[in-house]
C-alpha cells in the first residue's frame, strides 16, 4: 500500500507483520491535515537501506523474534523510529539498543503515535534549518574576513600595480631596446595591470556604495524608532 508524495509531503515507512496495524494507522491519519506518504513492508524483508528514503519509521505488530533485527536495521538510517508494542513485549522492547521511541499498545495509541511523530519531525526540521543557517553564517564570516583583508591590502596592491604599470610603460617608450616578442610580453603585463587596476577601482566604488546604503539603513531605522516612540 503506497501513497504518492508531493515535494513537501512527509514519507513514513511502516514495518508490520499484521495488515490490520497498518490499516488502523493509515486510516486514523486520514483525518489529519498533513497526510504522509506511506509505504508498508513486513519485518522479514525490512532492510536498513529502505529507511534511508523516508523521514520516519513506525514498527508495530512485529514478530517478537524479528523485532531486534528489524529495529536495528531501521535505526541504522538515523531516522526517527517509533515502536508500538503490546505490553507483553515491553521487556524485549526496553532491551533494544539504541532504544527507539516506545508507545504501548493501549487506548489512544493511534493519537499518541501521530502527535509524537509530528513533534519529532518538527524538531528535526528545526535542527536542520539551524544547521543550514550555521553553515551560511560560517560562509558569511569567511567572506567578511576575505573582504576585510582586501580592504586592508588595497593600498599596498595599488602601489604595487602602479610600479608594475609605470615600469611597463617606460619599457614600451624605448621599443628599440626590446625584441618584438619581449615588447609584446611587456604590453601584456601593462594591459593586465590596467585590468587589475580597474577591478580595484570597482572594489573601492562598491565599498563606498555599501557604506552609503548602511548609513541610509541606520538613518531609516532611527526614523522608524522615533516614529514608533512618538506613537
Amino acid at each position: 500500500m503506497r501513497a504518492e508524495p508531493n515535494p513537501k509531503q512527509v514519507s513514513v515507512l511502516i514495518v508490520s507483520d499484521d495488515a490490520a496495524f497498518s490499516r488502523a494507522l493509515t486510516g486514523r491519519w486520514q483525518s489529519e491535515v498533513n497526510l504522509p506518504a506511506f509505504t508498508v513492508v513486513g519485518s522479514d524483508i525490512c532492510r536498513g537501506e529502505m529507511a534511508e528514503n523516508f523521514d520516519a519509521v513506525i514498527l508495530g505488530d512485529v514478530d517478537e523474534s524479528r523485532l531486534p533485527a528489524a529495529t536495528k536495521a531501521v535505526q541504522a538510517s538515523g531516522k526517527p523510529v517509533v515502536l508500538v508494542c503490546e505490553r507483553g513485549m515491553n521487556r524485549t522492547a526496553q532491551a533494544l539498543r539504541p532504544r527507539p521511541l516506545i508507545i504501548p499498545r493501549a487506548e489512544g495509541w493511534l493519537d499518541t503515535v501521530i502527535l509524537l511523530l509530528a513533534e519529532v519531525l518538527r524538531h528535526r526540521e528545526i535542527a536542520s534549518r539551524v544547521h543550514r543557517l550555521e553553515e551560511e553564517v560560517a560562509q558569511l564570516q569567511r567572506d567578511a574576513t576575505l573582504g576585510r583583508y582586501m580592504l586592508e591590502m588595497r593600498h599596498s596592491l595599488n602601489n604595487a600595480l602602479t610600479a608594475v604599470l609605470g615600469n611597463a610603460e617606460l619599457l614600451m617608450l624605448e621599443p628599440g631596446t626590446l625584441s618584438s616578442s619581449a615588447l609584446a610580453q611587456v604590453e601584456t603585463v601593462r594591459n593586465m595591470s590596467l585590468r587589475i587596476h580597474e577591478i580595484m577601482q570597482r572594489f573601492s566604488s562598491l565599498e563606498k556604495e555599501l557604506s552609503v546604503m548602511e548609513r541610509q539603513a541606520e538613518k531609516d531605522g532611527r526614523g522608524m524608532a522615533h516614529a514608533a516612540g512618538a506613537n
